[in-house]
């Protein structure tokens, strides 16, 4: 079954040639994929990625390579670098959907297809694009069949070795849409809705379009009207169209409600256009009102208020679900990061979806847009450096055009540390790439990230950005600013602190270059990688120099590839920089964050957990995260010393540290201490006893049942006291039961061969997420979960409607 919403039944014939307004099909079930050619074919729903149901192996993309990014000189072999998956391949989709003979014009709308998507409509080629990344469109009116016939839509893809840094997905990972409009009609790329100014009584705002078809037809008026989340119109223009077709309306609205991170005000701009008085098109967006200006004396301001960016770096996969792209993570992924405090999310290192942004959009979610992660200079042997000259202002053009009405967009970023940023050309390519975003939308600044300082910055390359990007290297900000005209500067990637959730390392060292035989990292937060930095440095920077403007920290979650410092470790086939691990579990650095960011609510997170038979009698040392800057901790009753947080000390500053503390099982309690000296708030861990009973938490439990809803399970093994067993690896079992199916786990153990897809799994230090989907019918859902070893059950019961 094709999903979509109709304005008009779907086969109708008509006669009249303005009969009909426009219709749009989201076209997800019904897909057959196959990756042999077309000998053998599955049945799929897109979005879709083949690669992710595996198996892992390091066959799919070993590598024999000096990667530049961390300073390797001499070549060495690597592996799970792009995930461990089978993403390299060729792959055909195909299915077919039907359009009226009425309408007189038709395009696809791809949001993203992995990748160099050849497309075809009843056998005939009607286009393509080379990056896999990008949303394009395509005009397949002249390709169609009379409206009593389905068209076939067969698209082929192809995934080359070598073309990736990390994890790119395979397939057709992002929706695809059919729009059938009247030959004269609205073009949404055309659309564009600004904010020129506001005050606390009005906003002044300007809407611009250009019509398609609209030579030689006389008699068009367009009306544009803005309503208010309850639907009241605020705002109105109705407007004859001139003979270019273009329209441009000013327009005041009252008392405005502004759109900011912690108040994500949407309007829904309407707008229809009419023949004759009879309306023939109409489109609806939401959008919202704000302003962004970034200066030297004031930094970045969102309409009108200055504030410095807490944000974090994410790439595109989601985890167990790959690349596909799917709306119920992308709202947990928000969700968590603004719990943890963040008001901005970095789509490193490529275009966004659309579903994406309208998550950051209705939840508050500020979003520099980035685009690509290499230009001429390849980065590996077959990226998108062999389509940068033919191919990038195209990229540019579609996705600014695309998504330049999301309020959640601030910024534009044009590239990723790119080799050429210390050369001349470099520096053109960037001022080529610039204007050309400022043509399309003049009302966002643009950067991008640059991690060689001093060569961007002789080649003039940083000074001719609008926000100057750096990443990393944060002992060189006072310098760079001595050259920098703009009187600013941004933490465009920041710290690639690297950590194992619940996993401790003794002795507790600070180090750029630790790695243990486990292939794990320590969950002290105090190992980094040689060209990075600890989550102190950032903050210093950002609380101390005033021309910092925010930073972007890589990386909000955990992604598949680049599993640094074990890139030539296997069974390493993910990374350890995530504040949250793959499964979307917060590590104790989230903690951190939390204490630093989140000005709403009080943090107090211990650490490590509390259960060491193995240490008994010996150091243990204990952190505590948290927005107090006083707190006394206690072992079994017994004070362990009452301690402030020293900004003199760097380690000290942000984190209260007790790094004597003898380990005896029981119980561990901090308390915290508020301005005035008083206890304001404890925190304690148990020391685990036998596991007895396994927990289960569900992120939501009332959900959709639109057949692609998901609910994320938090799997715990627990002792009777409900303490977490920390280092349980029991194997588990899962089975759904009702109006729902298992759709994949995860245990955010980086290491772990296991396959996504398969309804069985391992604990990682006492905890997985298993995902539950819901189907098209409404009803009860049941989770059971059984532990192997220990034939212990539990279930949980959701709901979808």
């Amino acid at each position: 079954m094709k999903k979509g919403i109709a304005i008009s039944a779907l086969l109708i014939v008509f006669t009249c040639a303005y009969s009909q307004v426009r219709h749009e099909t989201l076209l997800s079930d019904g897909w057959q994929m196959s990756l042999d050619g077309g000998q053998n074919w599955k049945s799929v729903t897109v979005p879709h990625d083949w690669a992710i149901e595996g198996p892992f192996d390091k066959k799919w993309d070993l590598q024999t390579v000096a990667i530049e990014q961390n300073g390797e000189k001499v070549a060495s072999e690597k592996t799970g670098r792009s995930g461990a998956l089978p993403w390299i391949g060729e792959g055909v989709y195909k299915t077919q959907f039907f359009v009226p003979s009425s309408y007189g014009r038709t395009i696809l709308v791809f949001d993203g297809a992995m990748s160099e998507p050849q497309v075809y409509v009843n056998g005939k080629y009607v286009g393509g694009w080379a990056y896999g990344y990008n949303t394009f469109r395509l005009d397949v009116t002249s390709a169609l069949n009379d409206s009593l016939k389905p068209n076939q839509l067969e698209v082929r893809l192809k995934n080359v070795e070598e073309s990736s840094r990390w994890y790119p997905g395979a397939g057709i990972y992002r929706p695809v849409k059919v729009i059938s409009t009247n030959r004269t009609s609205i073009d949404e790329w055309e659309n564009f809705f600004r904010t020129l100014s506001i005050s606390d009584k009005e906003a002044t705002t300007q809407f611009t379009t250009k019509l398609i078809g609209y030579e030689g037809v006389d008699g068009l008026s367009l009306d544009v009207r803005v309503n208010d989340e309850k639907g009241f119109s605020v705002a109105n223009e109705h407007l004859d169209v001139p003979e270019n077709g273009q329209i441009d309306a000013k327009m005041l609205i009252k008392t405005p409600h502004l759109w900011t991170p912690e108040t994500p005000y949407l309007y829904n701009v309407v707008v229809r256009l009419f023949k004759d008085n009879e309306l023939i098109d109409e489109t609806t967006m939401k959008t919202g009102l704000r302003t962004i200006r970034v200066s030297a004396d004031k930094g970045f301001e969102l309409n009108g208020v200055s504030r410095k960016l807490k944000g974090v770096c994410l790439h595109h996969d989601l985890g167990p679900l790959g690349a596909a792209i799917n709306k119920a993570a992308l709202i947990r992924q928000i969700r968590l990061m603004k719990e943890m405090g963040a008001d901005a999310i970095r789509t490193a290192h490529n275009m966004p979806s659309q579903w994406q942004m309208e998550v950051c959009d209705s939840l508050g979610m500020m979003v520099m847009a980035e685009s690509f992660d290499m230009w001429i200079y390849p980065k590996c042997k077959n990226g998108y450096a062999r389509f940068f000259k033919e191919w990038s202002e195209k990229d540019i053009t579609n996705l600014i055009l695309a998504h330049r009405n999301h309020p959640s967009i601030i910024m534009w970023s044009i590239g990723n540390e790119i080799p050429e940023q210390g050369s001349e050309e470099g520096r053109d390519i960037s001022s080529r790439l610039q204007n050309l975003c400022h043509q399309l939308d003049p009302t966002r600044p643009v950067t991008q990230g640059m991690d060689r300082a001093e060569p961007a910055i002789k080649s003039g390359f940083a000074q001719v950005m609008d926000v100057p990007g750096f990443n990393y290297r944060v002992h060189k900000y006072p310098k760079s600013m001595e050259s920098l005209p703009q009187g600013f500067l941004l933490g465009s990637e920041t710290a690639s602190t690297v950590s194992s959730r619940g996993v401790y390392k003794f002795p507790v060292e600070i180090s750029n270059r630790k790695v243990y035989k486990d292939g794990q990292c320590s969950s002290y937060d105090t190992e980094y990688c040689s060209w990075s930095n600890l989550p102190e440095d950032d903050f210093i920077a950002q609380d101390d120099l005033p021309y910092t403007i925010g930073q972007f920290v890589w990386t909000g979650f955990d992604y598949l590839g680049e599993p640094t410092p074990y890139d030539g470790y296997w069974p390493s086939r993910s990374s350890y920089f995530g504040i949250c691990d793959l499964a979307g579990l917060p590590k104790d650095r989230y903690y951190l964050y939390r204490s630093i960011w989140n000005e709403n609510e009080h943090t107090i997170h211990l650490l490590p957990h509390w259960t060491w038979p193995e240490r008994k009698g010996k150091v243990v040392p204990v952190y505590c995260y948290t927005d107090y800057s006083e707190a006394e901790l206690f072992v079994n009753g017994k004070s362990q010393g009452r301690i402030s947080k020293n900004r003199e000390e760097k380690m000290d500053r942000y984190r209260l540290r007790w790094n004597n503390v003898i380990y005896e099982p029981g119980e561990l309690k901090v308390v915290v201490y508020d301005k005035n000296g008083q206890p304001a708030g404890e925190k304690h861990i148990l020391t685990a006893s036998k596991p007895a009973s396994i927990k289960l938490e569900a992120d939501r439990s009332l959900l959709s049942a639109d057949g692609n809803d998901i609910s994320f399970v938090t799997v715990s093994l627990v002792d009777e006291n409900g303490t977490l067993i920390p280092n349980a690896d029991d194997g588990l079992q899962f089975f759904v039961e009702g109006e729902g199916r298992f759709q994949a786990a995860c245990n955010g153990d980086a290491t772990s061969l296991e396959s996504f897809t398969q309804p069985h799994m391992k604990l990682f230090n006492g905890q997985l997420v298993v995902l539950v989907r819901t189907t098209e019918k409404s009803g009860d859902i049941t989770l059971r979960v059984e532990d192997i070893r220990r034939k212990i059950t539990s279930s949980i019961t959701l709901h979808s409607k």
